[in-house]
């Protein structure tokens, strides 16, 4: 069983830009899919980046060029930097773990970005 805590979340400006991070306790963390979605009010959760063990990743097209997904595995953390940041990507962001069939995801972060 993975636990997942996310961090990193907060308030800031268009254009700005945060760092999320997704720390992850459990063995066999270097086996997991690792994604982040997001979930804005009133709306679906959505797939926002993924990695997989390898180090493979896929964005979401309205992150593609501003969001990067990355992953420690010596330190069981993924993170995800945002840049350019608008206020569509306002939202509570979630890490998730992912290995045959089972699936973890941790509490959230939010994020909000206004002026």
């Amino acid at each position: 069983q993975v636990q997942l805590v996310e961090s990193g979340g907060g308030l800031v400006q268009p254009g700005g830009s945060l760092r999320l991070s997704c720390a992850a306790s459990g063995s066999g963390f270097s086996n997991y899919v690792m994604t982040w979605y997001r979930q804005a009010p009133g709306k679906q959760r959505e797939l926002v980046a993924g990695i997989t063990p390898a180090g493979t990743t896929n964005y979401a097209d309205s992150v593609k060029g501003r969001f990067t997904i990355s992953r420690d595995n010596a330190k069981n953390m993924v993170y995800l930097q945002m840049n350019s940041l608008n206020p569509d990507d306002t939202a509570v962001y979630y890490c998730k773990a992912r290995r045959y069939a089972y699936a973890y995801w941790g509490q959230g972060t939010q994020v909000t970005v206004s002026s």
